[in-house]
């Protein structure tokens, strides 16, 4: 069950009280703000915190989207089953590593996909030509891309048996350098002007829907979201390939993203912009695909209607949230080899988790190790007063980006 914190509906232990500052914050100064709420998962995030949701009337957080604009989580049910992959899972990992694109390019073409014929391309036209042509180059040097951090591929098994693929991720450089300029812009800089150092605690940034700026943030956010759909389709169709497998069911979700929606606030169903920072849409009936830790099982959740689903402003956790940052993970990051050290998980520690769970493993860095985030059991129970779990699912094979690749991207 939920507690409500500075009129923020948190749920989840341990509290993090410096994202319930955050969420507060948001949720104070800006006054189109009118909701707020923090999922199960919550950590700190850049303004506003991972895990955070906020309502506002005819406004939109560039800041509370975030970076990774369209971040999502997508899975496919295959029609295999373990027994069809289980003796050649070693060879399928190596060759998912080798074929799919992780870190900062993509080995994919894909620069004639349909998405690049998008009118909402021209929304950057209006900020400028150079920005358009910029901006459409790196979306297409990274389309298919997976990109590092917490972002993967995963082979999972359902309690029959059956064979299901996960992936992670959103819109890669395009969608970074589209939150940098509007986050440029709404303080007076140039779009393509070097971002400003801001602390992890700034005000959020929030544009009326009802000024030009935040009329493009809008459609060039929707483009970036569609455009991160894209690239985890191209991904799991790579996959189901070199699976030779057919996709049965296909289940989808963003969490770093803006919709108006209808909501309950103070007992009135009322017409509003929901800001979904890690957090999931879990309307009633709703499925989303909830990934926990590399070594972790993951969850098909379902929404509900309940008085907590309405507190939630119809929300849930995106993953199983971090109890470690990266740096007390992994260690410090050398930008130069991109190397970690001096971090509380050593490697053996964690490829020792996973082969006592039967997972493989290619890739990834101990500031992603299984130690470093919550059990996702736990955060799915503290959030069974707003959604059902209609399935479980447990990794058998796990590909993340190399310990040393280099992704300026990555969240």
């Amino acid at each position: 069950m939920y507690r409500t914190i500075e009129g923020v509906r948190v749920w989840g232990e341990p509290i993090d009280e410096r994202a319930v500052a955050q969420a507060a914050r948001c949720l104070r100064e800006a006054p189109e703000a009118v909701a707020a709420a923090l999922m199960a998962d919550h950590h700190v995030g850049y303004s506003m915190p991972i895990g955070g949701v906020i309502a506002y009337v005819d406004a939109v957080s560039p800041s509370g989207v975030g970076y990774d604009i369209g971040c999502g989580n997508t899975c496919v049910l295959t029609d295999l089953r373990l027994e069809h992959v289980q003796r050649d899972l070693p060879s399928i990992m190596d060759e998912i590593a080798a074929t799919v694109s992780f870190g900062i390019g993509s080995k994919a073409r894909n620069s004639d996909h349909t998405i690049f014929n998008d009118q909402r391309w021209n929304a950057f036209a209006d900020v400028g030509r150079t920005v358009q042509e910029q901006l459409l180059k790196t979306a297409r040097e990274q389309l298919g891309s997976v990109g590092a951090g917490n972002h993967y591929v995963d082979l999972f098994r359902d309690d029959d048996d059956r064979i299901w693929v996960g992936t992670h991720f959103g819109s890669r450089g395009f969608g970074h350098r589209t939150a940098t300029g509007f986050l440029n812009l709404a303080r007076g800089a140039q779009f393509l002007d070097k971002p400003a150092r801001e602390s992890m605690d700034a005000a959020s940034t929030v544009l009326p829907l009802t000024s030009a700026i935040g009329q493009l943030y809008w459609a060039a956010m929707e483009l970036a979201a569609d455009y991160a759909r894209a690239g985890r389709t191209i991904v799991l169709r790579q996959v189901l390939r070199i699976l030779g497998a057919t996709s049965v069911d296909w289940i989808e979700n963003n969490h770093n993203q803006a919709w108006r929606e209808r909501q309950t606030i103070d007992g009135d169903i009322t017409e509003v912009v929901v800001v979904r920072k890690g957090a999931t849409p879990a309307f009633p009936g709703q499925r989303g695909f909830v990934g926990g830790s590399m070594g972790d099982s993951a969850a098909i959740v379902v929404g509900i209607d309940t008085p907590a689903a309405q507190a939630a402003l119809h929300s849930t956790i995106h993953g199983a949230g971090r109890v470690m940052s990266r740096t007390q993970a992994g260690g410090k990051l050398n930008w130069k080899t991109g190397m970690r050290s001096g971090g509380q998980i050593t490697r053996e520690m964690m490829l020792q988790w996973l082969d006592e769970r039967g997972v493989i493993l290619r890739g990834a860095g101990t500031d992603e190790a299984p130690q470093a985030y919550k059990r996702l059991d736990a955060v799915l129970e503290a959030q069974r007063d707003s959604i059902d779990i209609e399935r479980r699912l447990h990794p058998i094979g796990v590909v993340m980006a190399g310990e040393s690749e280099f992704d300026p991207y990555r969240d």
